[in-house]
């Protein structure tokens, strides 16, 4: 195969990692697809389209059998699309394409939370305390030894995505039921919680750093600030993402710290997202997803700063085009996440109808009907069920009115509430 036509592999194309296709493509470079088992977790199902690609190779278990197929195409870069996809194209990578593998011995560090977190801790960076195991047992005892019984606590399984199974809880009652709740349950990814991640409850901002690796020089491709509220006991329900201008006093100060975390994990070659909380003491890791942005998020920072993880990328991989070290805010831009306090059927969703008429209405996803019975909003996942709104436009009081405008919609969404039995 001429070096010209060597394609790229995208392991589980699903979620943002739908966007390599058209983007490798309009580069002239053919997009494979690679998946990890041989049907989409259902959270990923929708956003997987098969007719984006000339083959699509199915992984059964045999890496070795899967190595020879990719060897046989002589790809120009294997990456991951979604977190399902992290470990398998971490592995194929390093035998198939040693010269652009991240660090092999690090390979659990880019996917289990627990993991990493040891990992940036060893680094020298602060992280915040927490303990992974499935030993409720282990967890009472962390708990005493770190002086934080009656504290907030957050219960999260290691390897889930989309904020699935984070749960608060406040001054730590209860923590064993939510603990006993999840460990040996299979996950909205379908992997089974085998351990669970307890932590103490970080108070503060919490804020994405979206990066592009190369040879470990890591580039800064947009900085957002999370809204996130609780929303009875499930928190980290997401209400607002904004893009921040490089020269908010905030960026230099998490975007160092994301970069020192993706050494500590070892990171040299892809997309990465780091999600950390700014707190009183400095920045914390949440995590870090080595792959990209999800739900579209690469489309909407083309609409803020005129490029994306995924645009870089492509010409990394494609020799096309320079990658800055860091970026510039063309447009305001803000999304707002569609959110249910209240378990029913919609009555009406007339309010929601006017959205599209805002002046700085860029895109939204509104999936919910009259007729639709609907839950409490509880995590991401649940949020893409209902919808969200993108916002983009060159005056920002613009953007916060229209985000305004969002929310009174939001408000007039009619929900008659099913009886909770007794």
């Amino acid at each position: 195969m001429s070096t010209a036509r060597r394609p790229a592999v995208i392991v589980d194309p699903y979620s943002s990692g739908a966007l390599f296709a058209p983007a490798f493509q309009q580069a002239g470079v053919p997009v494979l697809a690679l998946v990890s088992s041989p049907v989409p977790p259902q959270v990923y199902a929708a956003s997987f389209r098969p007719q984006d690609y000339p083959e699509v190779i199915t992984h059964h278990g045999d890496l070795a059998q899967t190595q020879r197929r990719l060897r046989e195409l002589d790809p120009l870069c294997v990456l991951p699309g979604c977190e399902s996809g992290v470990e398998l194209a971490d592995r194929l990578t390093a035998a198939v394409l040693p010269e652009l593998a991240n660090v092999p011995e690090l390979t659990d560090a880019r996917r289990h939370k627990g993991a990493m977190a040891e990992a940036v801790a060893r680094a020298g960076l602060p992280t915040i305390p927490q303990i992974c195991t499935d030993d409720p047992g282990r967890v009472a005892a962390w708990i005493a030894e770190s002086g934080l019984a009656g504290r907030d606590l957050v219960v999260k399984p290691p390897k889930s995505a989309g904020t699935d199974g984070v749960t608060k809880v406040p001054g730590g009652r209860g923590w064993q039921q939510v603990f006993e709740g999840q460990i040996g349950r299979p996950n909205r990814l379908g992997l089974v919680n085998e351990q669970l991640l307890v932590q103490e409850y970080a108070v503060g901002t919490e804020y994405v750093v979206d990066l592009f690796s190369h040879g470990g020089e890591h580039t800064v491709a947009d900085v957002c600030r999370y809204g996130k509220v609780d929303n009875g006991v499930h928190m980290a329900v997401y209400e607002s993402l904004v893009w921040l201008a490089p020269e908010d006093p905030v960026v230099p100060v998490v975007t160092a710290y994301a970069k020192q975390v993706l050494d500590a994990v070892g990171l040299r070659y892809g997309t990465a997202h780091v999600e950390l909380m700014l707190t009183a003491d400095g920045p914390r890791l949440i995590e870090v997803g080595v792959r990209p942005h999800g739900g579209g998020h690469p489309r909407y920072c083309r609409a803020a700063t005129g490029d994306s993880q995924v645009d870089r990328a492509v010409r990394y991989f494609t020799g096309q085009g320079e990658i800055p070290g860091d970026y510039q805010l063309r447009r305001h831009v803000r999304v707002a996440f569609l959110m249910s306090r209240t378990a029913g059927v919609v009555r009406s969703a007339a309010s929601l109808s006017a959205i599209g008429e805002l002046a700085s209405h860029f895109e939204s996803v509104i999936n919910v009907r009259a007729g639709d019975r609907i839950g409490v909003t509880e995590d991401l996942f649940a949020t893409f069920d209902l919808g969200f709104v993108v916002l983009a436009h060159p005056d920002r009081e613009q953007v916060l009115a229209d985000e305004a405008a969002v929310r009174r919609a939001e408000a007039g969404l009619e929900v008659l509430a099913e009886a909770v039995p007794t």
